[in-house]
């Protein structure tokens, strides 16, 4: 653990380089996101508090990364697919990289199509990495179209950091939760999609 709950509100920074620390005003736990507390700090690593992390001085001296391939814009058939189940009116959506900003532009309108004309929409989030607010907000506004047209909006495979800032933001009651989409189509083709309960840290468990 590099980033340590201290007393009275405070946590404790160490650095796993060269093993100096830093002390923040800001209480957190060891599952917690801390990467606001990170970056703030000018230091940079994991997001979570268990995971290594430098502080700003290690950070500037270490070897930079070759520089990113320049990519075009991205496409659907390069970003996200759509697939069809027709057994049980579902519609399987999946991104393919990251649900950033850009993604959720390109996505979102397949994505209300899916969740107004399907019983059932299944985000697969397998190769989703990191959600960030724009992404997190797509996700909650289908669910929503979901529901105004008396369907089921789902997830299945999200990641750690998905699952975490799930809990931060308080929806992980919202949203059930899959381990894969093979458990989701289990869950609906069972009928089950409407009654089995969200368990905390156990996707797709139910009852």
């Amino acid at each position: 653990m590099t980033v340590v709950p201290g007393s009275n509100g405070t946590a404790l920074l160490i650095c796993d380089c060269c093993r100096c620390e830093s002390t923040a005003d800001v209480a957190v736990t060891d599952a917690e996101l801390v990467w606001p507390l990170i970056a703030g700090s000018g230091w940079t690593g994991s997001p979570f508090a268990t995971g290594s992390h430098r502080c700003q001085e290690c950070r500037d001296h270490e070897p930079r990364p070759p520089a990113p391939t320049p990519r075009g814009a991205r496409t659907q058939g390069a970003s996200y697919t759509v697939q069809v189940r027709p057994d049980v009116d579902a519609a399987l959506v999946t991104p393919l990289t990251d649900l950033d900003a850009e993604l959720s532009d390109l996505l979102r309108d397949d994505l209300m199509s899916a969740a107004a004309r399907h019983r059932h929409v299944v985000a697969d989030l397998h190769a989703v990495d990191v959600v960030d607010s724009a992404g997190l907000g797509l996700l909650v506004r289908a669910r929503q179209e979901a529901r105004r047209h008396a369907a089921t909006f789902d997830l299945a495979g999200p990641s750690r950091f998905v699952r975490t800032v799930l809990h931060t933001m308080r929806l992980d009651g919202v949203f059930r939760t899959f381990p894969d989409t093979a458990a989701a189509l289990r869950a609906l083709t069972a009928g089950n999609a409407t009654t089995a309960p969200v368990i905390p840290g156990r996707a797709g468990s139910q009852s």
